[in-house]
C-alpha cells in the first residue's frame, strides 16, 4: 500500500511539472509537445490522434512516428496537460513532455537494450543448438534416456532465462497492445515463445524425447535482428528536424537603451528588440534591417550567391550577413521564426508520410486474428472434442503457431529491401528509409529543385569576353570571396592580385592601377545602368575613363538531366520544376532539360503547398532537392531523393541519397522499386500458399514442433531466394 501511495504521489508531482511545458497564447489556446513511446505504425498513430480528438476541447493532435513527437492543442479550461497525458497512456502508450535531450538519452538506452537482448538470444541460440544437434543425433538409440533428459535440462537452464530476457521487447509490445484492446504481430510471437518454453519444460519433466528450447531462443534472435535494424532507420530519420534547428543562432547581441550591445540568448529575444548583426553572423529571428547590406539567403531561396538587401527590408532567421554590419529589429520570437517554421513543416510532412500503410502492415491485420483463432480452435477441438491430453492438444496448437510464425511474412518485405538496396548501392544510390522503395514504385509525378539538383550549383562564366578586360578584371576578382568573382578568376586562370585591392561589402572590389581607379562589382556601383534581363547573373568591370564591361554567368545544367527527364517520361512519370530563383532562370533551365511545367520564386512553404495540392489530386509525388529550403518539401513528398552534395538537413530528410554527380540512377531506382514491389507481392502469395498447406498438417497433428520449425525456416529461405531474383534496370 505504501509503495502504491508513493507511486501515486510521484505521478501527481510529474503531472504538475507537465504544466511547465504548456505553451499558451492570448486567444485561449494551449499546446504541449509530448514524447510518445511504442507507436510504430499508421494504426498506432491513428488510434492516438483519434483518441485525443475525442476529448472535449482538443482541437488538434498530430503524432510524428519518426521523431515520436505528439503535438496536442486544446481550448483552455476544457482540458489540461495531465488529462491529455493520462489519455495517451490509457491508449497503451507511455508519454512524457518532449525534451530533445531526454529523447536522445532514451534512444541510446533503447539501442543498448535491443543489443543486449540480441546478444543474449544469439549466445543462447548457439549453445542450445549444439545440445539439440547432439539430442537429434542420438534419437536412434545411441543416447540413453538419462543423458537426453540431462541435455534437455541444460538446454532449459540456458534457454529459459535467455528467452524471457530476449523476448522482453515482444512481451512489452504485446502487453501494451492487449491492454489497449487490440492485437499486434508481437502477440503470436510472444505466445509462441512462452508456449514453446512451457511445452519443453513439460517434456523434460516427463523424460520426453523432444523439447523445443532451441525454437524458443532462435525465434527472438531472428526477429530481434530485424527489430534493431528498424530502430536504426527510425533514429536516422529523426535527425532532419534537429539539423534544421541547428541552423538557428543560439545567441545574439541586443542593443539596450544606453546603446550598448550586450550578448543574450536567442530565446530571450522579443519582437521590437534591436540586434547588432556583424558580418558572417546568422540571423537568429525574423526581422527588419535598418540599413542596406548583403546577405546569404540560401536557406530561403536555395540560391548560394549573396543578395543585396535594401534598407527596411525583411530578413528571415537562418540568413547570413555577408555585407556590412547592420542593426536588425526583431519581428518574432525564436519559436515563431522562419527556421522553427521549417522544422514544423518537416515534422508535418513526416507525419503525413507516416500515414502510408505498408504492405506488411496490411498483411499483419489479416494474419494476427486468423492465426490466433486457428490456434485456439485447434486446441479446443483436440482437448475438448477429441479428448486428447493437455500436452498433446497444446503441442498441436504450438505447432500451428510455429509453422505459421510470421518469419516468412516478416521476411517478405525486408528480404526484398536488402537485395534491392544493395543493388542500388552499386548503382550509386543510398536507400535510407525502409519503405522508400515501396513508395517509389507508385510514383507518377516528379518535382525537381533547380540549383544543385538539375544544375551544377556553381556559376560559370559564359560567352566570349574580351581577353584584356577578363585579365584586368581577374586581378580584382582574385581578391574577393564572392562566388561570381571566384568564377571569373577561375575562368581567367592563375595570375597576380591587384595591389591594395579593397572589397566593399555589398558593392564589389576596387583598386588603383596606373593612377586610375578600377572596380569590379554591381552595375550601379560600377556606373553602368544595366537594363539586361538575362537568365543568369552578371558582374561589371569598370576602368576610370572607359565604358564598363559586363561578364555574364550561369549555373549550367547537369549533363544527364535531359536524359533523366526522357527516361521518366518513358516510365509514365510527369515532371515539374520548383525553384526559388527568378522566372527567367527557371524558364531557361526547364527548356534545357525538357520540363514543360515550372514554378519560380517559391518559398519553402509554397513548395509544400504544391505537393499537398498534388496529393489532393491523387498523385504520388517524388521530390528531388538539395537545399535547406527543400527539407520541408522532401518531408511532404510521397518519397524523396537528395543529391550527394546536398546539405546535411536535406540528406537526413530524404529517403534516398545519390552518391555521385549524375541523375540517371533515379530512373534505375524506379525500375528496381517496381520490380521489388512485384517480388514482395509474390512473397506474400507464397507465404499465403505455404500457410494454406501447412496449417492443416499442424492442426491434424501430422507435424512435430521440430518439423514445424524446419518448415518455417524453409519458407523463409524460399522467400529470400525469390528476393535474389531482383536485377537493375537500364535507363
Amino acid at each position: 500500500m505504501a509503495s502504491l501511495t508513493r507511486a501515486d504521489d510521484a505521478r501527481e508531482r510529474w503531472e504538475c511539472d507537465a504544466e511547465a511545458f504548456v505553451r499558451r497564447d492570448p486567444s485561449g489556446m494551449s499546446r504541449i509537445e509530448l514524447a510518445v513511446r511504442g507507436a510504430h505504425c499508421a494504426n498506432c498513430m491513428s488510434r492516438i490522434e483519434q483518441g485525443l480528438r475525442a476529448l472535449e476541447g482538443v482541437t488538434e493532435a498530430r503524432l510524428n512516428l519518426s521523431t515520436g513527437k505528439l503535438a496536442v492543442q486544446w481550448r483552455e479550461g476544457r482540458v489540461d496537460a495531465a488529462t491529455v497525458i493520462r489519455r495517451v497512456e490509457e491508449l497503451g502508450f507511455p508519454a512524457r513532455p518532449y525534451d530533445p535531450r531526454a529523447l536522445i538519452e532514451n534512444e541510446d538506452a533503447e539501442a543498448r537494450f535491443l543489443l543486449r537482448c540480441l546478444g543474449v538470444a544469439g549466445f543462447a541460440s548457439a549453445n542450445v543448438m549444439l545440445l539439440s544437434i547432439s539430442i537429434w543425433s542420438g534419437l536412434g538409440g545411441e543416447m540413453g534416456d538419462g543423458t537426453r533428459t540431462l541435455f534437455h535440462w541444460i538446454s532449459g537452464l540456458i534457454a529459459i532465462p535467455a528467452a524471457l530476457y530476449a523476448g522482453r521487447p515482444f512481451f512489452r509490445s504485446a502487453l501494451k497492445s492487449l491492454s489497449a484492446g487490440r492485437a499486434n504481430m508481437d502477440v503470436p510471437i510472444s505466445l509462441a515463445i512462452l508456449l514453446a518454453l512451457a511445452l519443453s519444460v513439460f517434456s523434460a519433466l516427463n523424460h520426453g524425447q523432444r523439447a523445443y528450447f532451441d525454437a524458443a531462443v532462435m525465434l527472438p534472435f531472428l526477429l530481434l535482428i530485424g527489430r534493431y535494424l528498424d530502430f536504426l532507420l527510425r533514429r536516422k530519420a529523426r535527425a532532419s528536424a534537429r539539423d534544421l534547428i541547428a541552423m538557428q543562432a543560439v545567441s545574439a547581441r541586443r542593443i539596450d537603451q544606453a546603446g550598448i550591445a550586450r550578448p543574450v540568448s536567442a530565446s530571450e529575444i522579443s519582437p521590437g528588440d534591436r540586434l547588432l548583426m556583424a558580418t558572417g553572423e546568422r540571423v537568429p529571428v525574423d526581422g527588419v534591417i535598418e540599413d542596406g547590406t548583403e546577405a546569404d539567403l540560401s536557406l530561403v531561396t536555395g540560391e548560394s550567391a549573396p543578395v543585396c538587401v535594401a534598407r527596411d527590408s525583411g530578413l528571415r532567421a537562418g540568413s547570413i550577413i555577408t555585407g556590412r554590419p547592420v542593426v536588425l529589429r526583431a519581428a518574432s520570437r525564436v519559436e515563431d521564426s522562419f527556421v522553427a517554421e521549417l522544422a514544423r513543416l518537416v515534422e508535418a510532412g513526416q507525419q503525413q508520410r507516416n500515414r502510408y500503410v505498408k504492405l506488411a502492415d496490411r498483411a499483419a491485420r489479416i494474419y494476427v486474428p486468423v492465426v490466433h483463432s486457428l490456434a485456439a480452435l485447434v486446441f479446443i477441438v483436440w482437448f475438448v472434442g477429441l479428448h486428447a491430453g493437455l500436452a498433446s492438444s497444446l503441442e498441436r496448437a504450438i505447432c500451428l503457431l510455429i509453422i505459421t510464425c510470421p518469419c516468412a511474412l516478416g521476411l517478405a518485405v525486408p528480404a526484398v529491401q536488402v537485395v534491392a538496396t544493395g543493388l542500388l548501392f552499386r548503382r550509386g544510390i543510398l536507400v535510407k528509409s525502409g519503405d522508400a522503395l515501396e513508395r517509389l514504385a507508385g510514383v507518377d509525378l516528379a518535382f525537381f529543385d533547380k540549383t544543385g539538383t538539375l544544375t551544377e550549383g556553381r556559376p560559370v562564366l559564359v560567352g566570349e569576353p574580351d581577353p584584356r578586360a577578363l585579365n584586368e578584371a581577374a586581378r580584382l576578382a582574385r581578391a574577393s570571396r564572392h562566388p561570381l568573382a571566384r568564377a571569373l578568376a577561375a575562368a581567367a586562370g592563375t595570375g597576380v592580385v591587384a595591389g591594395d585591392a579593397r572589397e566593399i561589402a555589398g558593392q564589389g572590389v576596387e583598386a588603383i592601377e596606373n593612377g586610375k581607379r578600377v572596380v569590379l562589382g554591381r552595375a550601379d556601383w560600377v556606373g553602368a545602368m544595366s537594363e539586361r534581363k538575362s537568365a543568369g547573373s552578371e558582374l561589371w568591370f569598370g576602368r576610370e575613363g572607359e565604358a564598363p564591361v559586363c561578364f555574364e554567368f550561369e549555373d549550367r545544367v547537369k549533363h544527364d538531366a535531359p536524359d533523366l527527364m526522357a527516361a521518366l517520361a518513358r516510365r509514365g512519370v510527369t515532371t515539374e520544376l520548383l525553384t526559388g530563383d527568378r522566372e527567367a532562370v527557371a524558364r531557361r533551365v526547364a527548356q534545357e532539360v525538357g520540363i514543360a511545367a515550372w514554378q519560380a520564386e517559391l518559398a519553402p512553404g509554397e513548395k509544400v503547398t504544391v505537393l499537398e495540392h498534388a496529393r489532393g489530386e491523387g498523385h504520388r509525388a517524388l521530390m528531388v532537392g538539395d537545399g535547406l529550403n527543400d527539407a520541408p518539401a522532401l518531408a511532404q513528398a510521397h518519397v524523396s531523393i537528395s543529391p550527394g552534395a546536398a546539405v546535411d538537413a536535406a540528406q537526413a530528410q530524404a529517403d534516398m541519397v545519390l552518391m555521385g554527380e549524375t541523375l540517371l540512377p533515379i530512373a534505375a531506382a524506379m525500375d528496381v522499386a517496381r520490380q521489388a514491389r512485384r517480388r514482395v507481392l509474390e512473397n506474400f502469395g507464397f507465404a499465403a500458399a505455404y500457410n494454406a498447406i501447412a496449417i492443416p498438417f499442424a492442426a491434424l497433428g501430422l507435424v512435430t514442433p521440430l518439423i514445424a520449425a524446419v518448415a518455417m525456416a524453409s519458407s523463409s529461405l524460399l522467400v529470400t531466394l525469390n528476393a535474389l531474383r531482383l536485377k537493375a534496370g537500364e535507363p
